[in-house]
């Protein structure tokens, strides 16, 4: 830990303090002050004991401080507390000595190429749900948030040691399933599309699921069919339910490719016809009726119901219905109460693709014999090899997070009630909701959407038409990219542009995805997530390759003894300027920045936290010399903290999934 033993030390101070002076059992915050002035941490005890002493918090604040503080300060060594004031306001204000924090700093980046990621799962088994798009159309960008939110919290947990599992459910048995079925089968819409160029899932979502619906408004017929391919698709070995299988796969494949561009992986798709053929609800449900987590009503308006009661909500929520069908959530419960152990896995797996990554991804499977599995339900590489297991351990986990758009979240809340009420824990079951995404005019423009007169921003509706899948916008990016890349780089070969275009569209989508308030609408726009200046990921990769220009022309490796505590010292005494502390300061405290990202499931803090840093850098890029210093000793310490910067920068990069580049 680095900028945490101060922290640390201050809280042993306190402490000491409060207790000399009678009260050792008050609590109080260590905060990081707004102003510089206010020193590096800011302590608000003397406020909390005003009522107590009946005395001003600077009265209590200079008493502390003057009586209490700084003898307990002199007595720590090493010492990181450089000086504490009480401020007229009433706050006590401690100073971090930069030399002996920015020594040790120097020495665990330098040394640990993991840098920040501490072990904070103890390797706690996690399962992170997202994308899971109905197999029916491509992705769009706002489900691209999903993808890149849920990847990212996934790595998180995976660099500070939770054992991760990443699912992707596949609902192969909704109602937007039995459209693409209607249309293609009795619509006589062409199964495939016109233009050879087209992907399919793309083809599936902006055309045949658009005239699908529109068709139903004119032809009541087709509902009439909708209702029979619902029933039909119940039947596990019926012709529907083939022909069902092979235009999902089709579409999946298609979704994945997109995912995978974007470097999200995963280890399971989850089928949800599969759910419903295991009957595992039958097992959920006697568990829930035996518990009285679900009640039956014999009278009022869901009589004949099953319902459930929440503690927040005054509403019954019906889990089953009069005729003894259940409702939607019924398979939400189900497939909860199978992540979390509740019910055993009944499932078989096999492998379905290798991954970008070189992994393998897997999917379940219903069949007893899963050697006899179907090129159509298996990818081709998998068929060829042969690599199929009876038996994964996905599940269960000791806690089940589900990336879902906010406009979902009363409905998973009550889900996670229901089944922390069936495992008499809490926070086993944690659905994390995001703000939908909008784009801006100018984007949408861009990529041909129309928008109404007036209007900043455009929403997204599969039903209107109005879709801008993720690879159009992926594609525009890439465009782009590759002509201010050429613009900079007029030598490179095109294939340079094309592999740094990719990673920077690839970086402009996941940082700015990442960086707005999780809960909060978002307005993507192309211009500024390509912004070479201003809070993007190319900034953040453009930094890096500063980082690494800076290096490659000093031509000095750092010196062989840089092991030696005392001689990190002396470094860190050469970095005696304001921003060289400053930005010391910032390097230390990327492990707390980690740490509070994973406790919180917020990617967000990663993403401000490497722009506040790489801000800070190139202001010290462009005031202070470093290549160019000519004490050769202070050029060195400057080098050294370069790398130091570079290391942290490129593992907060590794944790939001944006790839360093060496050139733009």
């Amino acid at each position: 830990m680095t900028f945490q033993r101060f922290k640390d030390q201050i809280d042993d101070v306190m402490r000491d303090s409060l207790r000399k002076m009678g009260h050792k059992d008050q609590e109080y915050e260590l905060l990081e002050p707004s102003k510089k002035e206010f020193g590096d941490i800011t302590c608000n005890v003397a406020f909390l004991l005003g009522k107590k002493l009946n005395k001003s918090p600077y009265e209590i604040a200079s008493t502390i401080v003057k009586n209490y503080l700084k003898d307990s300060i002199q007595k720590q060594q090493p010492r990181y507390i450089a000086s504490v004031e009480a401020h007229p306001v009433g706050y006590i204000n401690f100073t971090v000595d930069c030399i002996r924090l920015g020594g040790i700093t120097l020495k665990t980046v330098l040394h640990d190429k993991n840098y920040g990621f501490v072990d904070i799962g103890k390797g706690k088994k996690v399962i992170v749900e997202h994308t899971s798009v109905n197999p029916n159309k491509a992705l769009h960008v706002g489900h691209m948030r999903n993808v890149i939110l849920g990847d990212t919290i996934a790595r998180l947990l995976k660099l500070t040691n939770h054992s991760v599992v990443v699912l992707n459910y596949v609902d192969d048995s909704g109602l937007q399933i039995a459209d693409i079925l209607v249309a293609f089968l009795y619509a006589k819409i062409p199964e495939e599309p016109q233009s050879e160029f087209m992907k399919f899932d793309k083809y599936c979502g902006n055309e045949v699921y658009v005239k699908v619906n529109g068709l139903y408004k004119s032809d009541s017929s087709l509902l009439e069919r909708r209702k029979l391919v619902l029933q039909a698709l119940e039947i596990i070995d019926g012709s529907i339910s083939a022909f069902a299988s092979r235009i999902t796969l089709k579409v999946l494949r298609e979704q994945l490719k997109t995912c995978w561009r974007l470097r999200a992986r995963y280890d399971l798709l989850n089928f949800e016809s599969h759910l419903l053929f295991s009957r595992l609800w039958d097992q959920v449900f006697q568990m829930l009726a035996a518990k009285g987590t679900i009640e039956y009503r014999t009278s009022g308006k869901n009589i004949g119901c099953w319902v459930f009661t929440s503690d927040v909500e005054s509403n019954e929520k019906v889990i089953v219905r009069s005729d003894g069908t259940a409702t939607y959530i019924a398979k939400d419960i189900t497939y909860a109460a199978l992540k979390v152990g509740i019910v055993q896995d009944p499932f078989r797996y096999y492998i379905f693709s290798n991954q970008w990554d070189g992994t393998n991804l897997w999917a379940t499977t219903i069949r007893e014999d899963v050697a006899k599995i179907t090129p159509i339900e298996r990818s081709v590489d998998s068929y060829i090899n042969g690599n199929i297991s009876s038996r994964r351990h996905f599940y269960p986990a000791d806690m089940a997070i589900t990336l879902i758009d906010n406009r979902q979240d009363r409905l998973q809340r009550i889900l996670g009630e229901i089944i922390n009420k069936m495992e008499y824990r809490v926070h086993i079951y944690f659905p994390l909701s995001y703000g939908p995404v909008t784009l801006s005019s100018q984007t949408a423009t861009q990529l041909g959407v129309s928008i109404e007169e007036n209007k900043n921003s455009v929403s997204m509706s599969g039903r209107k038409g109005i879709t801008v899948d993720a690879d159009s916008v992926l594609n525009a990016l890439h465009r782009k990219a590759k002509q201010e890349a050429k613009e900079r780089n007029p030598t490179f070969s095109d294939d340079e542009l094309a592999e740094i275009a990719e990673e920077l569209a690839i970086s402009a989508m996941r940082y700015n995805l990442i960086k707005y308030d999780i809960e909060k609408i978002m307005k993507f726009d192309i211009e500024d997530s390509l912004s070479l200046n201003g809070d993007s990921g190319p900034y953040i990769q453009y930094t890096h390759a500063r980082l690494s220009r800076l290096i490659e022309k000093s031509g000095r490796s750092v010196l062989a003894d840089q092991s030696s505590n005392d001689f990190m010292l002396e470094v860190a005494d050469l970095l005696n300027q304001e921003i060289e502390c400053g930005l010391l300061i910032q390097v230390s405290q990327f492990e707390n920045i980690v740490r509070n990202a994973v406790e919180n499931f917020d990617p967000k803090i990663i993403a401000r936290y490497l722009h506040r840093l790489a801000t800070i850098f190139n202001v010290y890029y462009e005031k202070i010399p470093i290549v160019k210093e000519q004490d050769r000793r202070i050029r060195d310490a400057r080098i050294t903290l370069v790398r130091v910067i570079k290391i942290t920068l490129i593992n907060g990069m590794r944790a939001l999934g944006i790839t360093p580049l060496e050139r733009m």
